[in-house]
């Protein structure tokens, strides 16, 4: 039978806490860039233009059809030569790190694109019609009128998507990146406590996964309004 010994969790918390600010960064970088790139690839989508729709469409298609660990392997092995051949960056950059926030912040793109694509159309027609009777411009009305209603509506998904890519963020342990999950287990296997990191660990994703979610039931509950 287990043995458990919590005693050094205490002692380990600064290193947990450098491993969660990695988290951390993936988090918020892959949820800024996603939700951006997204708007993007959304309004390229109903733009009308083939092209674009074609390119967006290829693009959304082919980040949710790969797994995400794939997704950081291939990026891990790309984007290292890209960044110091092409680039000429240092190689002293931490690569997983780089590569790790690009493809999360790709791949997020995504999914926020057909989050916010469907924000858009639930938009009344009629709101983009008055605008332009008011002689708005199409981006002037994206902008001004339909963009904004539609965000505040898409605010609960938005904020479960970025529920996911936190939880998600974990996956960064396939290319040795020491994140908090990665940083737990390394902790456990130095000090011969896997077990106890491990449910440490999870017993932090929870607390703040189940705050989030509870925050994103009272936003839902009041957007329904």
């Amino acid at each position: 039978m287990h043995h458990f010994d919590w005693s050094g969790i205490p002692g380990a918390l600064p290193t947990l806490w450098s491993g969660a600010i990695i988290t951390l960064q993936i988090t918020v970088l892959a949820i800024v860039v996603g939700i951006v790139w997204g708007t993007v690839l959304a309004l390229m989508r109903l733009s009308g233009i083939a092209p674009l729709g074609w390119f967006a469409r290829g693009y959304v298609t082919v980040f949710r059809s790969i797994p995400l660990v794939m997704v950081l392997l291939w990026f891990f092995l790309i984007v290292p030569q890209f960044l110091q051949s092409v680039l000429g960056l240092s190689p002293d950059i931490d690569i997983r790190l780089a590569s790790a926030m690009i493809a999360f912040s790709l791949f997020e793109a995504a999914y926020y694109s057909e989050i916010i694509r469907a924000g858009i159309q639930a938009v009344s027609r009629g709101q983009a019609n008055a605008s332009f009777a008011l002689g708005m411009t199409y981006a002037q009305s994206m902008r001004y009128v339909i963009l904004p209603q539609a965000f505040r509506a898409m605010v609960p998904l938005l904020l479960t998507q970025a529920i996911v890519l936190f939880q998600d963020t974990s996956l960064v342990y396939v290319i040795s990146l020491a994140d908090f999950f990665r940083t737990a287990t390394n902790i456990g296997d130095r000090d011969g406590t896997m077990v106890e990191m491990v449910l440490f660990a999870g017993a932090v994703y929870f607390v703040i996964c189940s705050v989030a979610s509870s925050v994103v039931k009272g936003l839902r509950k009041k957007v329904a309004r």
